[in-house]
């Protein structure tokens, strides 16, 4: 896949929190991480996936007629049978209710670019820009640069979300030239833990984030997602803050938990984790921003 290009997601315009001013925000399909908590799962495989969302489905036979391995079946409550499917989509293509959905584009550089610049007025009157996310879009450098190369050269500002595991020689070689703001996740401190929810040591995470701080003439804000009962702990908000001192971030930005990621793993074949389905209530988000706000003042 890397050789033609990475699949895309999603291109969202019009966000107003993925960095400064209007933006547009291009979800790459991708990520070395297994976060359990994610709340994009869809963009995990780097490769296509078929969705199925079984409020939507007419039961009008359509997909079952369309498929050419005779993978779909109407009185199966998942109607499709995973193993067989080989992700042609024509199903997808005539569903006329959009239950059925191939998640993962693939957009030439140039048409990629087009279609974001359709905002470029936007990102100059209010300060904004494009912001490539995911998945991780840093799995896909060489496509990546191509894209950030054509949007500088206009003079669009750029920003990237990332989880902080890559590879930061290829990063500061190919990536970092064009970027003008890194939101950056760091999300736990012990390397245990990490292993269970993030799926990998969070050591490289740390050592990039040190490396950019340290080395990078580029703007970094470090984010920390409030994941009840995994990074909300006091003993895990209070290592990352010690690290992040020790490291010298400047601020650091908390980010509310999104339960709205688990509406789709049973879309996508897959069980559910087992977190809160609903967002978090406001005494509690009290509660944990009062506790942060007393580790940060907390003497040294």
């Amino acid at each position: 896949m890397e050789t033609r290009g990475p699949l895309i997601v999603d291109v969202r315009r019009a966000s107003l929190e993925d960095g400064p001013g209007i933006r547009t925000v291009v979800f790459f399909k991708g990520c070395p991480l297994r976060c359990v908590f994610c709340h994009n799962p869809e963009s995990q495989k780097s490769g296509p996936e078929l969705a199925f969302a079984a409020e939507r489905c007419l039961r009008c036979g359509a997909c079952a007629g369309a498929c050419p391995r005779k993978a779909i079946d109407l009185s199966w409550p998942s109607r499709v049978d995973r193993a067989r499917c080989d992700l042609c989509g024509e199903c997808a293509e005539l569903c006329p209710a959009g239950a059925l959905r191939l998640i993962g584009r693939y957009w030439p550089v140039d048409s990629l670019v087009a279609l974001v610049l359709r905002d470029a007025a936007f990102y100059r009157h209010s300060g904004g820009g494009v912001t490539f996310s995911g998945g991780e879009c840093t799995m896909f450098p060489d496509y990546l640069q191509a894209v950030l190369q054509r949007l500088k050269a206009r003079q669009v500002h750029v920003a990237i979300e990332t989880s902080g595991a890559f590879d930061y020689d290829i990063f500061a070689e190919k990536l970092l030239p064009y970027l003008d703001l890194v939101l950056f996740d760091v999300k736990l401190m012990d390397r245990a833990a990490s292993l269970r929810y993030l799926g990998r040591s969070n050591e490289r995470i740390l050592d990039n984030l040190r490396r950019l701080l340290s080395e990078a003439a580029v703007e970094v804000h470090p984010r920390i997602p409030l994941v009840p009962g995994i990074t909300d702990g006091k003993e895990n908000l209070e290592a990352l803050v010690e690290a992040l001192r020790r490291l010298g971030a400047g601020d650091v930005q908390l980010l509310p938990y999104n339960p709205l990621g688990l509406a789709m793993y049973p879309q996508l074949g897959r069980p559910v984790p087992d977190l809160p389905s609903g967002f978090v209530k406001p005494e509690r988000e009290k509660e944990v921003l009062e506790m942060f706000r007393e580790i940060v003042l907390a003497p040294d």
